[in-house]
Protein backbone atom coordinates (compact mmCIF):
# COMPACT_ATOMS: atom_id res chain seq x y z
CA UNK A 1 0.00 0.00 0.00
CA UNK A 2 1.04 3.83 -0.91
CA UNK A 3 3.19 5.30 2.38
CA UNK A 4 0.60 8.47 1.61
CA UNK A 5 -2.77 6.38 1.14
CA UNK A 6 -1.48 4.29 4.52
CA UNK A 7 -1.15 7.71 6.28
CA UNK A 8 -4.39 8.94 5.14
CA UNK A 9 -6.41 5.70 6.66
CA UNK A 10 -4.46 6.16 9.80
CA UNK A 11 -5.75 9.15 9.84
CA UNK A 12 -9.62 8.99 9.23
CA UNK A 13 -9.31 6.16 11.43
CA UNK A 14 -7.78 8.49 14.66
CA UNK A 15 -10.96 10.89 13.20
CA UNK A 16 -13.67 8.27 13.69
CA UNK A 17 -12.34 6.86 16.76
CA UNK A 18 -12.38 10.64 18.19
CA UNK A 19 -15.81 10.22 17.58
CA UNK A 20 -16.89 7.37 18.53
CA UNK A 21 -15.18 8.08 21.92
CA UNK A 22 -18.19 10.78 22.03
CA UNK A 23 -20.59 8.12 23.38
CA UNK A 24 -22.70 8.51 26.19
CA UNK A 25 -20.95 8.06 29.63
CA UNK A 26 -23.51 5.02 30.53
CA UNK A 27 -22.32 2.87 27.08
CA UNK A 28 -19.45 0.91 27.56
CA UNK A 29 -17.93 0.16 24.39
CA UNK A 30 -14.66 -0.43 23.02
CA UNK A 31 -14.23 2.11 20.71
CA UNK A 32 -11.20 0.44 18.74
CA UNK A 33 -12.59 -2.79 18.32
CA UNK A 34 -15.89 -1.24 17.04
CA UNK A 35 -13.62 0.92 14.77
CA UNK A 36 -12.00 -2.04 12.80
CA UNK A 37 -15.59 -3.30 12.80
CA UNK A 38 -17.18 -0.64 11.19
CA UNK A 39 -14.19 0.32 9.14
CA UNK A 40 -13.97 -3.46 7.58
CA UNK A 41 -17.54 -3.68 7.21
CA UNK A 42 -18.73 -4.65 3.60
CA UNK A 43 -22.13 -4.34 3.99
CA UNK A 44 -22.19 -0.69 4.12
CA UNK A 45 -21.31 1.96 2.26
CA UNK A 46 -19.48 4.82 3.00
CA UNK A 47 -22.41 6.83 3.93
CA UNK A 48 -23.85 4.37 5.68
CA UNK A 49 -20.94 4.21 8.05
CA UNK A 50 -20.92 7.76 8.61
CA UNK A 51 -24.69 7.90 10.00
CA UNK A 52 -23.51 5.06 11.87
CA UNK A 53 -20.55 7.65 13.38
CA UNK A 54 -22.99 10.40 13.71
CA UNK A 55 -25.38 8.51 15.55
CA UNK A 56 -22.52 7.58 18.09
CA UNK A 57 -22.94 10.14 20.55
CA UNK A 58 -27.20 9.34 21.22
CA UNK A 59 -26.30 5.22 20.76
CA UNK A 60 -27.65 3.14 23.55
CA UNK A 61 -25.46 0.10 25.27
CA UNK A 62 -28.37 -2.04 23.57
CA UNK A 63 -27.65 -0.46 20.08
CA UNK A 64 -23.97 -0.76 20.40
CA UNK A 65 -24.16 -4.44 21.39
CA UNK A 66 -26.21 -5.08 18.39
CA UNK A 67 -24.09 -3.45 15.73
CA UNK A 68 -21.10 -5.38 17.07
CA UNK A 69 -23.46 -8.32 16.91
CA UNK A 70 -24.02 -7.78 13.29
CA UNK A 71 -20.82 -6.50 12.00
CA UNK A 72 -18.92 -9.75 13.64
CA UNK A 73 -21.97 -11.90 12.57
CA UNK A 74 -21.42 -10.18 8.88
CA UNK A 75 -17.38 -11.00 8.99
CA UNK A 76 -18.12 -14.24 9.67
CA UNK A 77 -20.41 -14.85 6.52
CA UNK A 78 -17.98 -12.69 4.14
CA UNK A 79 -15.26 -15.16 5.33
CA UNK A 80 -17.48 -18.14 4.37
CA UNK A 81 -17.85 -16.52 0.90
CA UNK A 82 -14.62 -15.86 0.50
CA UNK A 83 -14.22 -19.55 -0.07
CA UNK A 84 -16.29 -19.65 -2.93
CA UNK A 85 -15.74 -16.11 -4.31
CA UNK A 86 -12.36 -14.87 -3.50
CA UNK A 87 -12.18 -12.39 -6.49
CA UNK A 88 -15.36 -10.79 -5.98
CA UNK A 89 -14.29 -10.21 -2.09
CA UNK A 90 -11.65 -9.15 -2.85
CA UNK A 91 -13.32 -6.30 -4.95
CA UNK A 92 -15.87 -5.71 -2.12
CA UNK A 93 -12.42 -5.22 0.08
CA UNK A 94 -10.83 -2.64 -2.44
CA UNK A 95 -13.96 -0.75 -2.82
CA UNK A 96 -14.18 -0.60 1.31
CA UNK A 97 -10.86 0.59 1.36
CA UNK A 98 -11.13 3.44 -1.11
CA UNK A 99 -14.57 4.68 0.60
CA UNK A 100 -12.95 4.30 3.74
CA UNK A 101 -10.35 7.12 2.56
CA UNK A 102 -13.71 9.69 1.37
CA UNK A 103 -14.84 9.92 5.17
CA UNK A 104 -11.85 12.36 5.19
CA UNK A 105 -13.16 14.56 2.34
CA UNK A 106 -16.79 14.19 3.49
CA UNK A 107 -15.52 15.24 7.73
CA UNK A 108 -13.31 18.14 5.97
CA UNK A 109 -15.84 19.34 3.89
CA UNK A 110 -18.60 19.44 6.36
CA UNK A 111 -16.33 21.43 8.85
CA UNK A 112 -15.72 23.76 6.36
CA UNK A 113 -19.53 24.22 5.81
CA UNK A 114 -19.59 24.56 9.72
CA UNK A 115 -17.36 27.01 9.70
CA UNK A 116 -19.05 29.13 7.16
CA UNK A 117 -22.00 29.06 8.76
CA UNK A 118 -20.55 30.10 11.67
CA UNK A 119 -19.34 32.96 9.92
CA UNK A 120 -22.54 34.62 8.17
CA UNK A 121 -24.09 34.12 11.58
CA UNK A 122 -21.42 35.97 13.35
CA UNK A 123 -21.76 38.16 10.52
CA UNK A 124 -25.83 38.94 10.80
CA UNK A 125 -25.24 39.08 14.48
CA UNK A 126 -23.18 41.77 13.71
CA UNK A 127 -25.86 43.36 11.56
CA UNK A 128 -28.16 43.32 14.16
CA UNK A 129 -26.32 44.93 16.58
CA UNK A 130 -25.39 47.60 14.33
CA UNK A 131 -28.96 48.22 13.73
CA UNK A 132 -29.86 48.22 17.42
CA UNK A 133 -31.37 45.10 17.11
Amino acid sequence: MDENVKKTALEVDEIVLELLNKHSDDVEVDVKEFLDLLKNSLSLNVSEKKRVIDAVPTLSQFQFDELKKVFQEERVKFRELAAEHPEDIKKLLVKQQEEWLTLWDIFENEQKSLEVLNEDQEKLDEIKRSLGL
